[in-house]
């Protein structure tokens, strides 16, 4: 038995680094994940493509563990990442872009990302165990930014 949790976030934050010094962050994925919390490791699967082995985090009896791979592709003239689920990689499928915009004397960046969590658990503990995985992934999705944020020189 399994039980699915998706997760659906969008964020919009500006920064004081410019959009060039932005993009060649987040174009680079071992970089940009290095900001990342709770990455156990980053594997480098050739061809863009990267799996994601997240560090397991606890609850209750149960600890859980994401894994999963996506292909990215970045567009400098574009100002964006974007990066796409590789089926049959782990427990998750995850998608998603940034948008990098400039603005001259600051960087406006937008984050969009899409998962599907597979968790090995009976159906009646998803009442329980969805509400908690989707917290655990904001509260990570929001760090991320925030040491982004730090890394780009503050929010304007």
């Amino acid at each position: 038995m399994t039980i699915n949790v998706t997760i659906d976030l969008g964020y919009e934050f500006e920064v004081k680094a410019s959009a060039a010094d932005v993009f060649d962050v987040l174009a680079d994925v071992p970089t940009s994940a290095s900001h990342f919390p709770k990455v156990d490791k980053l594997v480098d699967l050739g061809g863009g493509t990267y799996r994601w082995e997240m560090a397991k985090i606890g609850l209750a009896q149960i600890n859980l563990q994401t894994i999963y791979a996506s292909k990215y592709v970045s567009n400098k003239a574009k100002g964006t990442v974007v990066w796409t689920p590789v089926k049959g990689e782990g427990n998750a499928l995850v998608s998603g872009n940034w948008k990098i915009t400039d603005k001259k004397k600051s960087t406006l960046i937008a984050l969009q990302i899409n998962g599907e969590l597979t968790i090995p658990l009976p159906g009646l503990m998803k009442m329980v165990v969805a509400p908690v995985v989707e917290a655990e992934f904001e509260k990570m999705i929001e760090q991320y930014i925030a040491n982004l944020t730090k890394r780009f020189g503050g929010e304007v």
